[in-house]
């Protein structure tokens, strides 16, 4: 029996799963030591849990254990990777490559940096949202130390070629950084075989508690070292001190190794459900566009552009529905999405769009509530439009002259 609201917005954050709470809740009150406390039981066995969880992780994503640093999340870990490198770095170089498209803790650090002193820059993408390979080769430069890009976009889902991208770097010399937010546990992510150096991840995308996510920072070819933005005990191989949180950290790894384990089931489930949810809205409804790239993208993310709708009165039309207009952390301001608008989708159309994020969790019943839910609001929505019946019509909108008073 399905019940309302229905939640369809797992790009924005996930539900943690059950049994990632169940491993989560010893450690907070039975084996409760600090993992850097080395002389007594209570720290080792804390211990044992953050090392099994960096196992956990490496695994998932291709890495060593030793590799991966903790944080709270993946604001943190692209603030660390993309600062770090940047300062640390600087004596070779200023410029840093990035795209228009990356989410803000993307963006808004490259924006500091710039403020800095440094060059950034953000490259355009076509109309589905990707970035080709001789973009970034004819944007490089031989100052250019730092290259920034998102796996898989969280509002469209589209996915760059990763393994293209990190041989260039490779060849270039330049270091490779990605937020692999969306990516990591739905998608394979391999760090060695497509070459990436830095990869930001958070928990709270993949089924795990929210306020923790890791860092991966590569060993060795090249050896990457980051200037740390948070001074303390040195933990973290001195990259990120402060205690760290074992009861999330267990819970992470626990999400890893669940994703790990039933990906391919996982991609299934969600992909069957995000294409049925597709066709079932566009096969009772005119002029609804697809953004983002029609195969190369994520399994549970639909993103649709509803013409001569409203989005908020489209929202506010299927309240019992949690999908989003534009990503989570932009959605207070009343901007159409920048990444729609990069997409050279039009202000009007960027403004009726809504993401659909299909996830473990969701029922095929709730696609078809879903489905009938939308398609009756958007014909509602639509018979209060002057525009829809003069489009019907016939009428090219873009050539009429409106009267202003």
């Amino acid at each position: 029996m399905v019940t309302l609201p229905i939640y369809l917005d797992n790009n924005a954050t996930t539900r943690t799963d059950p049994r990632v709470v169940e491993k989560m809740l010893p450690y907070f009150t039975e084996i409760y030591g600090n993992a850097a406390s080395r002389n007594h039981e209570f720290g080792w066995k804390a211990e044992e849990a953050v090392d099994e969880a960096r196992s956990q992780i490496g695994s998932l994503i291709g890495a060593s254990p030793k590799e991966i640093i903790f944080t709270s999340g993946s604001t943190e870990s692209n603030n660390l990777a993309i600062k770090g490198v940047a300062h640390m770095y600087q004596k070779k170089g200023n410029h840093i490559i990035t795209c228009m498209t990356e989410h803000k803790a993307v963006l808004d650090p490259c924006k500091r940096l710039e403020r800095e002193g440094f060059q950034v820059t953000y490259l355009p993408v076509d109309k589905f949202g990707l970035v080709s390979v001789e973009q970034v080769a004819s944007a490089m430069t031989d100052k250019t130390i730092l290259l920034s890009l998102m796996f898989a976009n969280n509002e469209i889902g589209t996915i760059q070629p990763m393994t293209e991208l990190g041989k260039l770097c490779k060849e270039k010399g330049v270091i490779f950084h990605t937020d692999a937010t969306q990516a990591v546990g739905k998608i394979p992510v391999d760090v060695e075989s497509m070459g990436i150096d830095l990869l930001s991840m958070s928990g709270h995308k993949m089924y795990g508690p929210k306020g923790v996510g890791a860092l991966y920072v590569r060993r060795k070819d090249p050896r990457v070292r980051l200037d740390p933005m948070m001074d303390g005990g040195g933990h973290e191989r001195g990259m990120r001190s402060g205690t760290l949180a074992v009861p999330l950290i267990a819970g992470l790894g626990e999400a890893a190794a669940l994703c790990h384990r039933e990906m391919a089931q996982d991609t299934e489930h969600c992909r069957t459900l995000r294409d049925r949810l597709h066709q079932g809205i566009t096969s009772q409804l005119i002029d609804v566009e697809l953004n983002g790239h029609p195969t190369l993208r994520l399994p549970g993310t639909v993103n649709l552009s509803f013409a001569y709708v409203e989005g908020e009165a489209l929202m506010m039309g299927i309240k019992e529905i949690a999908c989003s207009s534009g990503s989570a952390c932009t959605s207070a301001s009343l901007e159409p999405s920048y990444v729609l608008r990069a997409l050279g989708v039009g202000d009007e159309l960027a403004h009726s769009s809504l993401r659909f994020g299909v996830g473990r969790f969701n029922v095929q019943e709730e696609i078809d509530i879903t489905i009938a839910k939308v398609v009756e609001a958007v014909n509602h929505l639509r018979k209060m439009s002057p525009l829809f019946e003069m489009a019907q019509e016939g009428i090219d909108l873009s050539t009429v002259q409106w009267a202003h008073h």
